[in-house]
């Protein structure tokens, strides 16, 4: 790649020669790490006539350079950054408040960066056993359909899908799929003005917490649970963790104050527990007797091929008091960022106007992408690979997991994407997940699902979205022999 001659220029106030301004602004560039080994620099020629000068000073200039090992000459191609010119040096950290400098220890009080969440490994491809969750396998996605999607969309039929500014509104070939063919299978009935696309679920979250968390509302959260949720509900200061039992969130442990409850009903995160039947109706009906709203994040239902996924709770809901959350991320690829909320007309109005002032609304090309590829059965399609690879992971890893003495919850009843494991009396997860990294095993320490700092040290999530059928096995006797090693 060529360096762009805009990045170069010239300050008539130095008191230095012209060819010695731009050997340093090349120097700079390599040493600061803007120039990096092997690109290319722009044609002496462009330069001299973007900086307005003589041909013969760049090119001066440029052979000072490959005297001194920043540069490197190509017969008929150019200048290169040369294999031995220096490394760039790594950054200093800046002190916080030095004179004449932002004191932003004072303007910023840490309340964001300071939140505690599963880390997410970037290389996590280059681990041969990655029992992460949420991450894509590349042998189960449709590439070639996707990208036809992506294609359709923008297509001159599709223009003003493509550019237009839909101000407060969204896609509505997308609302309407979602409408007529999502939701149903849910047992949920909704019409395109009970629907507001968001930038993944984490976004539909936050919109609901602005939205109702004000006058000191009282909102109550699943413990072990999600830690981007917890995250939200911290930033708000009125929150309380219940602790979750074999069936997930017990309603007759929510205290009287509460008015907003968070709930993950299919699957439970982390622990994957189903609640059943009953106790989706007790939670209804304590709801309709208190006031309260229900906020229940379907975050993985696509993923029930164990048994017959049970009907959502929204579904039972006859006053409107569900809030229901779905994501296309978590069934399509996370990168995609694309999620939804249902709720009543009311609530969806103000939702819009408060995500307007936000992000206006998801890109247009990517809603209309996503509608094709739900329209034209390549969703379906995509569904039914995963529910059948998952089904047979799922079956290998439990064996596994029973063969190595591994203990895992027995959740996950209709289906879902991961285990929840316990691990040995003294041995730390944490430290576990960073011992098992030299055996190039990634798991995620349940430690920052929990409230409290230091009350996960005994549990750890193992998942199979991206992990290949044949090294299941052999991934799970690394983690039981490290286990052993750490007991």
């Amino acid at each position: 790649m060529a360096l762009s001659t805009e990045t170069f220029f010239l300050d008539p106030t130095n008191p230095g020669t012209l060819q010695g301004q731009i050997r340093q602004n090349i120097t700079a560039a390599v040493l600061a790490g803007r120039l990096r080994k092997g690109e290319r620099l722009p044609s002496s020629r462009a330069l001299a006539k973007h900086l307005g000068i003589a041909r013969i000073t760049v090119t001066l200039a440029f052979q000072d350079l490959v005297a001194d090992g920043y540069l490197e000459s190509r017969d008929r191609s150019g200048y290169y950054v040369a294999p031995t010119a220096p490394l760039a040096e790594a950054p200093r950290r800046a002190p916080v408040g030095p004179p004449g400098r932002v004191n932003w220890e004072g303007w910023l009080d840490g309340r964001y960066a300071l939140a505690r969440v599963v880390e997410k490994e970037p290389n996590w491809q280059r681990f041969k056993y990655p029992f992460i969750y949420g991450q894509t396998d590349a042998g189960l996605f449709n590439h070639t359909s996707w990208r036809l999607c992506a294609h359709q969309a923008l297509g001159k039929r599709d223009f003003d899908a493509l550019t237009t500014d839909y101000g407060m509104g969204d896609d509505p070939m997308l609302l309407d799929y979602i409408s007529r063919h999502t939701l149903p299978r849910r047992g949920i009935v909704a019409g395109p003005e009970n629907i507001l696309i968001t930038i993944g679920a984490q976004n539909a979250l936050w919109i609901i917490c602005q939205l109702l968390l004000g006058n000191g509302r009282l909102a109550a959260f699943e413990n072990p649970g999600y830690p981007g949720l917890r995250a939200i509900l911290a930033q708000h200061g009125t929150h309380l963790p219940l602790d979750v039992d074999e069936h997930g969130l017990p309603p007759d442990a929510l205290p009287e104050p509460v008015k907003l409850i968070f709930v993950t009903p299919s699957h439970q995160a982390p622990t994957t527990v189903t609640m059943p039947m009953k106790r989706r109706r007790e939670l209804l009906a304590l709801a309709k007797t208190r006031d309260m709203l229900i906020v229940e994040d379907d975050y993985e239902f696509e993923m029930s091929f164990a048994n017959a996924p049970t009907p959502a709770l929204k579904s039972l809901d006859n006053e409107g008091r569900v809030i229901y959350v779905g994501s296309f991320s978590k069934s399509l690829f996370p990168g995609l960022r694309l999620g939804y909320l249902v709720a009543p007309a009311e609530f969806v109005a103000e939702a819009r106007a408060l995500r307007a002032t936000v992000l206006r609304h998801p890109p247009g090309h990517i809603q209309r992408t996503v509608a094709y590829f739900l329209a034209l059965g390549h969703y379906d399609a995509q569904i039914n690979r995963m529910r059948t690879s998952f089904k047979e992971r799922r079956a290998i890893m439990r064996a596994a997991i029973d063969a190595e003495g591994l203990t895992a919850l027995r959740g996950g009843v209709s289906g879902g994407t991961s285990f929840w494991m316990q691990s040995p009396e003294g041995v730390d997860s944490t430290a576990l997940a960073l011992a098992l990294r030299a055996d190039s095993v990634l798991i995620e320490p349940g430690d920052p699902f929990f409230a409290e700092p230091g009350a996960g040290g005994g549990a750890y999530r193992l998942a199979y979205s991206s992990m290949p059928t044949p090294k299941i096995a052999e991934g799970i006797a690394l983690i039981a022999k490290r286990q052993k090693s750490m007991g």
